[in-house]
């Protein structure tokens, strides 16, 4: 029907976030399924080559510049696709920083720059896309919070702060948007395999820098998924409507643990947090100060 939401074929789709990690699988994901991606970042000659790749496979994407703190950029971007489209059936507000280390080695700076980008960037997404919606009838918000949204995650205390308000702004919106037929979902990504987690992303910023390989065995405890598996999955569970989406599956078991027990989840971060502690603790770094080292962009955690 030309007034109901489109799961996936023939509906219109806009990823922020959209040059690398999830966000990149995510698009690609979508067109493969028959939407037509915008492919949406601060990145735009990434984005540029993530759209010619999925137009080049035979499926529709363009690519928009786009900093999700600016929400005049958010709005004319929402505005001009629903125009050219005449439609907009999903929003992936995906687009994220994180800031690991230490609270104690944070600086105002750090935690402002972790909540324009991580909530700020979501509210303006929902704000400018919210309103189409209601008037056409449909469509879906899709927001990338984190398993650090369900959970107590320690040296990511920013992050984390960030991920637990897009949680609960995802789920109350929900209840509202439902009888308007507008559906809210928040993706919980556990951990997944990203070039930008290892190798450094471009807007994010690690407090207490730990050699690559030091950063590859921590990783590897966690059991990473690919980001490919990953945007399937989530998209099935998008696909069903779901409220919360916990992929890889495995973690929705830590977060029933937590549920039942916040004292195991408590275990388990200081858990986390020792490992960590012991690996920077031999790589000399567990008294450094804040330095400009860039980490991760979870658009990635997704974001």
């Amino acid at each position: 029907m030309a007034n109901s939401l489109r799961t996936f074929q023939g509906a219109v789709v806009i990823v922020t976030g959209g040059a690398s990690g999830i966000g990149r699988a995510l698009g690609e994901a979508l067109a493969r399924r028959g939407a037509s991606v915008v492919v949406a970042d601060r990145q735009v000659d990434l984005a540029n080559e993530v759209a010619e790749r999925i137009r080049s496979s035979g499926g529709k994407a363009i690519a928009e510049e786009l900093d999700v703190t600016d929400f005049l950029a958010m709005n004319r971007l929402v505005q001009s696709t629903f125009l050219r489209e005449k439609r907009l059936d999903y929003i992936f507000n995906n687009a994220g920083i994180g800031i690991s280390g230490e609270a104690r080695l944070y600086e105002l700076d750090d935690w402002y720059r972790v909540l324009d980008v991580n909530l700020r960037g979501v509210i303006h997404g929902v704000q400018a896309a919210y309103p189409v919606m209601l008037q056409q009838g449909f469509g879906h918000i899709v927001n990338t919070s984190s398993l650090a949204g369900l959970l107590p995650s320690p040296l990511v205390v920013g992050y984390c702060t960030t991920k637990h308000a897009i949680v609960g702004l995802s789920l109350s919106l929900r209840i509202e948007a439902a009888d308007a037929g507008v559906r809210v979902s928040v993706l919980c990504p556990g951990v997944v395999r990203t070039a930008a987690l290892i190798d450094g992303g471009k807007f994010g910023k690690l407090l207490q820098p730990i050699p690559r390989d030091s950063q590859q065995r921590l990783f590897d405890l966690q059991r990473p998924m690919s980001p490919e598996r990953f945007a399937e999955r989530a998209l099935n569970c998008i696909a069903k409507n779901r409220a919360i989406i916990i992929v890889p599956s495995w973690w929705r078991i830590v977060w029933w643990l937590y549920r039942l027990s916040p004292t195991l989840g408590f275990c388990l971060g200081a858990w986390g947090r020792r490992k960590y502690m012991e690996i920077a603790k031999k790589a000399g770094t567990v008294s450094a100060t804040s330095q400009s080292i860039h980490v991760r962009s979870q658009a990635g955690d997704g974001n």
